[in-house]
């Protein structure tokens, strides 16, 4: 942080302080110092007691310690309590991989596509994607298809699903600050995703998810044609950059998305629910900000 304030003027500087504070960030530091040694020693006795409770059916009190089994009855000392059932945890290979007819019928309805509004209807009548039958709608684009700036995020979430638009939850409020900073609103942006879909729990779109897609959102972007394309998180940056380093190590780097006829200019940053788990990244992602608004100043001057 002290590196990037010292390059910033007084004007740069005050932004960043009402982007910070627009964002929710307030006090920096917690009033009272959290031992957080303690807090996880206790959380494991919790589960260690829990797991007691549990096995024998008894219940542990609160202030026994966690390495002793309380006290039984002789009678039923010999006897060995009943193996308490599993559940499986559900695995990446459990989700049904579509045949390669799927992917065909993905590239053949994208590439059949003239404009906007088609697009949205083969992807409305596309069943090869398992998660269409898991969310609600159909989560398309939001904002100006004729802007000079394309954003492309991750996946719809729930408030996304529920609202059929993309970035409306708490992290669409986030984004519509970011682009308030450096002078930008939905109607001089254009907004969508790379899975129009909800994955089951926000889980991480797999990756035979991320291909049946793929042929809808490069047509998205020949059709609307942005100057410049904005990936949002790691699963667009890589998809779209054809990259396999993280999102921190490609973000703030200005690269060229190739997959039309002519280059994009295209800048990988941070997603904005990433920037709510992680608000002290919220440096970085202001940083990519006034880059991006550097672009679109010398589009506007020629």
């Amino acid at each position: 942080m002290a590196n990037l304030t010292l390059e910033m003027g007084t004007a740069e500087l005050a932004a960043l302080l009402h982007f910070y504070a627009d964002s929710g960030v307030g006090d920096l530091c917690e009033d009272m110092p959290v031992d957080r040694f303690v807090q996880s020693a206790e959380i494991l006795q919790s589960r260690a007691r829990t797991r007691q409770q549990t096995a024998t059916g008894a219940p542990v009190a609160a202030g026994q310690p966690s390495g002793h089994a309380p006290s039984q009855p002789a009678a039923s000392a010999g006897r060995k309590a009943a193996p308490q059932p599993i559940a499986p945890a559900p695995q990446a290979s459990q989700l049904t991989i579509p045949g390669e007819a799927a992917f065909e019928d993905a590239r053949r309805l994208a590439a059949g596509a003239q404009s906007i509004p088609e697009l949205r209807a083969a992807l409305d009548g596309f069943t090869g994607c398992n998660l269409r039958h898991s969310a609600k709608t159909l989560v398309f684009a939001d904002g100006n298809p004729d802007a000079d700036v394309m954003f492309i995020g991750e996946a719809p979430g729930r408030e996304e699903d529920i609202q059929g638009a993309p970035f409306v939850g708490r992290a669409g409020q986030l984004f519509d600050r970011m682009l308030e900073a450096i002078g930008l609103d939905r109607d001089h942006a254009y907004v969508t995703n790379m899975i129009p879909w909800r994955p089951p729990g926000n889980r991480t779109p797999a990756v035979h998810e991320i291909e049946l897609c793929r042929p809808f959102i490069e047509r998205h972007i020949a059709l609307a044609q942005p100057k410049i394309v904005v990936m949002l998180g790691n699963i667009a940056s890589k998809s779209l950059l054809g990259s396999d380093k993280g999102i921190l190590s490609l973000r703030g780097t200005w690269m060229d998305y190739t997959a039309g006829l002519e280059p994009i200019p295209a800048l990988p940053t941070l997603h904005p629910a990433y920037l709510l788990r992680n608000p002290v990244q919220k440096r970085l992602a202001w940083a990519d900000l006034l880059s991006l608004q550097v672009r679109l100043d010398r589009l506007k001057t020629g």
